[in-house]
């Protein structure tokens, strides 16, 4: 992601600051027109920058403290939190309704990525249990409804169009009658591209508004066009009633810095971004956990949630292996299937604090047909197959070719997949026997020298290839250090708490996660008929570090 760059910027002029001897004027001047520069340069409004810069001089001014270190975690603090005001609306969205109709209307920009968008979003609430269906309403562009019934197929998602009727006023409104009587609980209905300028486009749109009467209506924005998203969101809100916005293209474009920042300006919550093409390429929305991603501080909320969302809890079977026990192609089955729920490795993996971002970057595709093809080889196995607990010995070269026939892949493939069980149930064993409650119990274990370092047991079982991506055991160290609440890269982390504003302090974060394990979840994490879903018990460290050592294998 371009941002990172700005987050790196970021970070590097408030590390300079920290290296200093002294925090005078001159060094909180210094400091500020560093980052002034790079905002500007992520396209952010000139005048957003200079509230900005303002603001942090009149906190600091405010709450001067003595001590140089004391003044240094104020000036911090003061950058975070005037940072997340430029992202923060400070307005909560519409929040879906269990067991009712609710209607969205996606409206937008031509070219804007909306159609996709309108498929990653019935995808995301589909994943959440809810009975979903798209209306394409967009008779202006051709091959609109090629494009929406294909993605609607692809993802199975319910859809209703027609090629016939040529009022999309007409399609809307019958659309929503028709998902409201199968009891569908979200209805996303998609209106045809339009420009601020273009008087019919917005009739229309408003037309469609008052016909199916939506419970909210989503902007999709370009952030190509940077600032400029400022005066497109007031225009389409001066029209209908938008609740929200969606930012798209946010993976590859320097101006998404401005497009945030402007859209925040008009006082409406971004929900979501869209990070590439495929339909897994969207993230919720929150400005503290994207702000903090975005200083390498990392994501721990959305660790957690992608981890309960893939059923990656206390109760896996997978974590809790004795000395002894038998490692089987079963178990590997399971293993992989919890994986290939948390989606594209490289976005999981970049919610690591510490972790170098687009670690798996054009990987992603590789990683899921090979974990597909595996999944699919096993599928086509037996039970005396899947749970002999030596299946190395088991697959002779006449179970090897019937299985390769029986799934229609390459007899070579079979054998990877007995090569990669092989160096799993090793890697497995290995991680089995590490003391991993201990270890995140006392974390300065980590850091300790000696044949005994935990590090370099867990260095070990992770493959090669990936360790080298990471920097080494010194860069898998402050990966660790920063779950395990040591703060995240640049010495940033442990500022402040989650809050009153602040920077995230990852102990606390992780703290609450463990006092919330137990299947109970709701509060912050979201709950029943919330965006934030729900559901499930919360793994703790010892089953995380485990499940980090395992991918070790995810790409091979």
């Amino acid at each position: 992601m371009v941002l990172a760059e700005l987050g790196g910027q970021i970070n590097a002029a408030l590390q300079n600051l920290t290296k200093g001897s002294t925090v005078d004027e001159q060094a909180i001047d210094a400091l500020l027109g560093d980052i002034s520069r790079a905002l500007l340069m992520a396209d952010v409004n000139v005048k957003f920058v200079a509230k900005f810069r303002n603001a942090v001089k009149t906190r600091v001014t405010m709450e001067s403290q003595d001590s140089d270190r004391q003044m240094k975690k104020l000036v911090q603090n003061a950058v975070f939190n005037e940072l997340l005001n430029l992202l923060n609306p400070g307005t909560k969205p519409f929040q879906p309704e269990k067991g009712r109709r609710n209607v969205i209307m996606m409206v937008g920009l031509q070219g804007s990525g909306k159609t996709t968008t309108c498929t990653k979003l019935a995808l995301w609430y589909q994943k959440k249990g809810w009975k979903v269906g798209l209306v394409c309403a967009d008779t202006f562009r051709a091959g609109a409804y090629d494009q929406l019934k294909q993605n609607a197929a692809k993802s199975n998602v319910r859809f209703w169009g027609s090629l016939t009727e040529t009022d999309p006023v007409v399609i809307a409104k019958e659309g929503v009658e028709k998902f409201k009587e199968d009891n569908t609980e979200i209805i996303i209905v998609d209106t045809s591209g339009r420009h601020k300028q273009e008087a019919s486009l917005f009739d229309e749109m408003v037309q469609i508004e008052n016909a199916t009467k939506p419970d909210e209506v989503i902007f999709v924005m370009d952030s190509t066009i940077g600032q400029a998203a400022h005066e497109q969101a007031l225009a389409f809100k001066e029209k209908v009633k938008v609740a929200a916005v969606i930012i798209t293209k946010l993976d590859g474009h320097a101006k998404g810095g401005g497009a945030l920042s402007a859209v925040a300006a008009t006082q409406s919550p971004i929900l979501f971004v869209g990070t590439g093409e495929h339909f897994t390429d969207f993230k919720q929305f929150d400005p503290k956990r994207f702000l903090s991603q975005m200083l390498g501080m990392g994501d721990i909320e959305g660790i957690i949630g992608a981890l309960q969302d893939a059923g990656i809890d206390q109760n896996s079977g997978l974590y809790n292996f004795e000395k002894g026990q038998a490692f089987t192609l079963r178990d590997m089955h399971e293993h992989l299937t919890r994986i290939m729920k948390l989606g594209p490795m490289g976005q999981f993996m970049d919610m690591m604090p510490g972790m170098p971002k687009g670690l798996f970057k054009g990987q992603e595709d590789q990683q899921q047909d090979k974990l597909k093809t595996f999944m699919c080889l096993m599928d086509s196995m037996n039970d005396k197959e899947l749970d002999h607990p030596n299946a190395k010995k088991m697959l002779t070269p006449d179970r090897i070719a019937r299985i390769a026939s029986g799934s229609g892949k390459p007899a070579q493939e079979v054998q990877d997949l007995v090569k990669a069980y092989d160096k799993f149930g090793e890697m497995v064993k290995k991680m089995g026997a590490m003391d991993f409650k201990n270890l995140m119990k006392n974390p300065e274990q980590l850091a300790r020298g000696g044949a005994g370092n935990p590090m370099a047991n867990i260095a070990k079982a992770i493959d090669p290839k990936v360790m080298k991506q990471l920097g080494g055991q010194k860069g898998l160290q402050n990966m660790v250090k920063g779950l395990s609440g040591g703060g995240g890269a640049g010495g940033l982390g442990g500022l402040g708490g989650l809050g009153g504003g602040g920077m995230p302090d990852m102990g606390n974060i992780m703290n609450m996660a463990q006092q919330m394990m137990g299947g109970k979840m709701g509060g912050k994490m979201g709950g029943k008929g919330k965006r934030g879903g729900g559901g499930g018990g919360m793994p703790d460290m010892a089953q995380m570090m485990k499940m980090m050592g395992n991918m070790g294998l995810g790409g091979k």
